[in-house]
């Protein structure tokens, strides 16, 4: 119960916390880089894309109860468009922690654009997506785009068990903004 009480409590105190745009674009920037570098023909994999959400570090914990969260930008042809979050929680068997960098990328405009329109978007619900598993010597800017949404992840840090998206929950952000910020804004409107 108490390892129930802290994951609520730190992921509720990174939500209300948010990035700023400038250090969200930084971490994505360096994200991007490492995801070209590191897989092969991930740039034209991206470039290919209509549209790319990377989540550069997104933290999941648990212990019978588990969450995750993390902070992105939506990019179209390489221009920040919109900051998102990601979260969401599970029960059942599982422990440890890990640290991740997500990249979702958008093969149809239909796609991008029922996620643009959405407001809290989620997965397996709004849409369906593809989870990308690559090994080595594998040219994944080969894939043909039958799908209209891959996920990404890498760089991986930590021990957790299996990977899904399914339940995930995606809302837009105001980058740098808190929940008291937000509080006091929308009074003096």
């Amino acid at each position: 119960m108490a390892i129930a009480l802290f994951l609520s409590l730190f992921l509720s105190h990174q939500a209300a916390y948010a990035a700023s745009a400038g250090e969200i674009n930084i971490k994505v920037d360096s994200a991007l880089q490492r995801f070209k570098k590191e897989v092969s023909g991930g740039s034209r994999f991206i470039s290919n894309a209509k549209g790319v959400l990377v989540f550069p570090d997104v933290i999941k914990a648990g212990f019978g109860v588990g969450g995750e969260y993390g902070e992105g930008v939506l990019r179209i042809n390489g221009e920040s468009k919109a900051y998102y979050s990601i979260a969401s929680g599970s029960f059942g068997f599982q422990m440890g922690a890990q640290k991740a960098s997500y990249i979702i990328a958008f093969a149809s405009a239909k796609a991008l654009e029922n996620f643009r329109r959405s407001n809290g978007w989620e997965a397996g619900v709004d849409g369906a997506i593809t989870i990308v598993n690559w090994g080595a010597g594998k040219d994944i800017g080969s894939i043909s785009f039958e799908k209209p949404i891959y996920a990404f992840v890498f760089n991986s840090k930590g021990l957790m068990g299996s990977f899904s998206l399914e339940g995930t929950k995606f809302t837009k952000i105001k980058p740098g903004a808190t929940a008291v910020y937000d509080e006091v804004e929308n009074l003096t409107q």
